[in-house]
């Protein structure tokens, strides 16, 4: 399963409800198939024959030659996909994070819509985004890293600068 750590809702009356600690199948979502698609085949063999390819909807891939072709194509093309496998109705697309030592993806980031709102084509646009949120995220991380990696090292959260309200023309 994929555990998901954070969410953020849209606006919208029509959304997707997880919450933080919510878990998903690996082999029917677009982070769970990422992430997959990033293990060393000895631990993807592993984990493909241990694992039960539960059909959750008519596009769910519950054939494992079929899953393995397909991530094949995620660690090709660098995203992963959800095209109503997981929830009738509900599209996404997740790109990977990647951790600052060995620069395998240690987490995902994606952006699941429901179909009325977004076609499976339509959330891709947003995967320069994603790209650069994701790029964003590593970097932290590496600085985190970094921070840690040295004596009486300490990461997290940089401190806010001190500002000071003023009113206009002041």
């Amino acid at each position: 399963n994929v555990v998901y750590i954070d969410r953020v809702e849209s606006q919208w009356p029509l959304g997707l409800r997880f919450e933080p600690g919510s878990r998903v199948p690996l082999h029917c979502t677009a982070i769970g198939k990422l992430l997959l698609s990033q293990l060393p085949a000895e631990a993807l063999a592993a984990q493909l024959a241990n694992g039960n390819l539960t059909r959750y909807t008519a596009t769910t891939i519950t054939d494992r030659r079929r899953l393995k072709q397909e991530l094949s194509r995620i660690r090709e093309h660098g995203y992963s996909t959800d095209n109503q496998e997981f929830m009738s109705g509900v599209v996404c697309i997740a790109v990977p994070v990647r951790g600052p030592r060995d620069r395998t993806a240690c987490a995902g980031l994606a952006i699941s819509a429901a179909q009325a709102r977004y076609t499976l084509a339509g959330v891709k646009r947003f995967l320069p985004d994603l790209r650069a949120a994701a790029a964003r995220l590593e970097r932290a991380l590496a600085d985190d890293d970094a921070a840690l990696a040295k004596p009486g090292g300490k990461a997290g959260p940089k401190p806010l600068a001190k500002t000071r309200r003023t009113k206009a023309g002041t």
